[in-house]
Formats: C-alpha cells, sequence, structure tokens
C-alpha cells in the first residue's frame, strides 16, 4: 500500500477499471489519503495497518477472528480531494454494480 503497485503502475497495457482509467493499485489512494485504514481477513490471520499519505504509521497489527474474508479500506481524501465539490453519488453507485462484492459506503461530512 505504500508503494507503487509495478503490477499495473505506468504499465501501457494496465487493465481497465470500469470507469476506464487504467488499474494503478491502491497506493495511489493511500497517497491521496490523509489517513487510510487497511485491513485484511483470511482464513489463517486477519491484520490491520494504518498510513497516513501514503506512509505506514503502525506495523502490522493482528486484528481478532471473525469468521470473515476479505479486504476493507477505510480513508480520508486528503484536503485537496475533499474541497472539490463534484457529485460523485452516481459514479459511487455504477461502481457498486460493476463489482457485486464491492460494498461502497459513502459518510460525506463536508457540509455537516
Amino acid at each position: 500500500m505504500a508503494t507503487k503497485d509495478l503490477r499495473f503502475f505506468d504499465f501501457p497495457d494496465a487493465e481497465l477499471l470500469p470507469d476506464g482509467h487504467p488499474r494503478r493499485g491502491m497506493s495511489v489512494v493511500a497517497a491521496l489519503s490523509e489517513w487510510l485504514v487497511h485491513t485484511n481477513r483470511r482464513p489463517d490471520g486477519a491484520w490491520t495497518q494504518r498510513y497516513e499519505h501514503g506512509i505506514p504509521v503502525t506495523g502490522l497489527e493482528p486484528v481478532e477472528d471473525d469468521g470473515s474474508t476479505g479486504t476493507l479500506v477505510h480513508f480520508r481524501p486528503d484536503t485537496p480531494s475533499r474541497s472539490m465539490d463534484v457529485a460523485m453519488d452516481g459514479q459511487w453507485k455504477r461502481l457498486a454494480m460493476t463489482w457485486p462484492d464491492l460494498d461502497i459506503q459513502v459518510d460525506d461530512r463536508r457540509h455537516a
């Protein structure tokens, strides 16, 4: 999460995502976020790690097994991204429909 995903970054044949942009890897999201918490749950264990501006600020910390598997990412976009006044609702819904196992929850507190 803290380094470019070399399988996709600057690779001319990178897979296109449903929005038409090339795949770049989660390191881009981490780098553009004030903070990001990445949690992995696997059959052989679960762990979490926190990043701030793309840099890990914790080590891999064990998480109690709850019987589930998958990846969960919570993040807060950095200030320039948060200040954009763009309606993203339709884009989020389109992404969620493209990947049936993807669950997107947006908690927009800009006007709260």
